[in-house]
């Protein structure tokens, strides 16, 4: 293999719509989602270095961030770009009998918020399965795309839509994916907190309050938002969006209150936490309705920034090889 660069990019992903079921024996909760990967994207640069023969231990010997929240994105194992990048080397390896692979160094540029509920290191994580797989492709057959989600879902709950973007129906931990027509396009203000929300933290919050609620029932049944999607009229999805998620995150950042509340007034169909949280999603009728809310929340100091974005998008893709 010979000294090489592959560029790849991956979007975000708003729930539309997310039902969570009881806590399963294995800890996580029965999901039933509506995903919608959003223009919001991480670019991913993987670089191989022949020069560098690894024949044991990790192969990324390199991470390098920038961009939004530049300084919150773990760059050791625990990153879900280098646990991709890895796992499609050990698959090469193994398949093909390799001694040896080149040395790989990463550099993520983020435009995803971190711990904002937007899915941004599970972006990080398809991206780094396409651009490995491309690194490889000149001289091994590709992994087939069953073996990639397969690889995706061992990696996280939400990488395998980041995998496949546009709209799709999520079930199990959101790692079961049935695509879903979605007509006309969505415009989105997405209003981005400094800090973020601990995923594992905003469940067990979910699970605190159900406890003391038990008539609270889930909401599983994404029949209506889906029909709505068909439909490509944005007043439609509004009146069915839902997210089980938002009073336990609401709970947790109660200043996330004054603009959600204040939705409608500045011109927004229908707000909702995005994900769990603290990112708030705001749907709008259309592209200029979306400026004029993004600029009404920070005229009005909601948020921290407010970002107008658009989908449905494809899902993690080349863009340079």
């Amino acid at each position: 293999m010979k000294r090489k660069l592959v560029r790849a990019r991956a979007h975000g992903k708003v729930n539309v719509f997310l039902g969570v079921g009881q806590a399963r024996p294995d800890g996580f909760h029965e999901l039933s989602t509506v995903f919608q990967a959003v223009s919001l994207h991480d670019d991913l640069a993987v670089e191989a270095v022949p020069a560098r023969r690894i024949e044991s231990g990790p192969h990324v010997r390199g991470v390098r961030v920038t961009g939004l929240d530049a300084q919150k994105v773990p760059t050791d194992s625990s990153n879900l770009a280098v646990r991709a990048a890895e796992a499609v080397v050990a698959r090469y390896r193994r398949r093909h009998g390799l001694s040896w692979a080149p040395a790989l160094f990463l550099h993520l540029h983020k435009g995803i918020p971190t711990a904002g509920g937007m899915a941004g290191g599970s972006a990080d994580a398809a991206a780094a399965l396409r651009a490995t797989v491309a690194l490889f492709s000149p001289e091994y057959p590709p992994l087939a795309e069953e073996e990639l989600y397969e690889i995706a879902a061992e990696l996280g709950s939400d990488v395998p839509f980041t995998l496949m973007g546009a709209t799709a129906w999520g079930r199990g931990r959101g790692e079961e994916l049935t695509p879903v027509l979605s007509r006309g396009n969505y415009y989105w203000v997405f209003a981005l907190s400094p800090q973020g929300l601990s995923t594992p933290e905003v469940f067990k919050k979910l699970d605190e309050l159900r406890y003391a609620r038990p008539e609270e029932q889930p909401h599983l049944d994404v029949g209506a938002v889906s029909k709505a999607l068909v439909s490509g009229d944005p007043l439609a999805v509004a009146v069915h969006m839902h997210n089980d998620l938002e009073p336990a995150a609401l709970h947790l950042m109660p200043r996330l209150r004054v603009a959600h509340r204040a939705a409608v007034e500045l011109g927004a169909l229908r707000c909702v936490v995005s994900g769990s949280g603290p990112t708030l999603a705001f749907l709008c009728r259309d592209e200029a309705a979306a400026e004029a809310v993004a600029e009404g929340l920070l005229d009005h100091n909601l948020a921290h920034r407010a970002v107008v974005a658009h989908g449905p998008v494809p899902g993690a893709r080349v863009v340079e090889n």
